[in-house]
């Protein structure tokens, strides 16, 4: 780790790092991805106390902010880990969990309780490591794009997949 440590020139460098992997949860050693999408319930958690929008408007919004970050992001980590989506960049994953829960509360009008939370977790992950259509093709895309779009697409499963629990009466 220490390599790519020695590389951060600067505050700013440092601060492109902990955006993208998300105060240093992609930073994990081992099942980076995994370590991310916590950080989509460490959001998703507290947005439910958020004023103004419907609870689903603001994992939206924050889903949006990370997209942003990682397109703009994007290829700064693209050409400082010289590797296509390094693993270590895992606001996509943060973004992918924000929209399974987010089509959850849409489609159900209520908040995740921590099973909930603890199933949106698993098929996010499930999901996003199968990538379905269109998930595999959008990682072709460049910069930034490739490495969020993926996540962000498949995130769609995972969240229909809650959905149907929900609907369901399992949630």
């Amino acid at each position: 780790m220490s390599s790519f440590i020695d590389r951060l020139r600067g505050p700013g460098d440092w601060t492109r790092l902990l955006i993208l992997s998300f105060g240093g949860l992609g930073l994990a050693p081992i099942a980076s991805g995994t370590f991310g999408t916590l950080g989509g319930i460490v959001l998703a958690v507290p947005a439910v106390y958020l004023p103004l929008f419907p609870y689903w408007v603001w994992l939206f919004l924050l889903s949006l902010l990370c997209l942003a970050l990682g397109v703009a992001l994007g290829p700064w980590a693209e050409g400082f880990f010289g590797l296509k989506d390094p693993g270590a960049i895992v606001i996509d994953e943060v973004a992918g969990y924000l929209i399974t829960v987010m089509v959850f509360a849409l489609g159900t009008g209520r908040y995740l309780d921590w099973q909930g939370h603890l199933a949106a977790f698993l098929l996010f992950r499930a999901a996003d490591i199968l990538k379905p259509p269109p998930g595999r093709t959008l990682e072709g895309l460049p910069g930034g794009w490739g490495v969020m779009l993926d996540d962000m697409a498949v995130a769609f499963y995972s969240g229909a997949a809650l959905l149907v629990g929900g609907l369901l009466g399992w949630l």
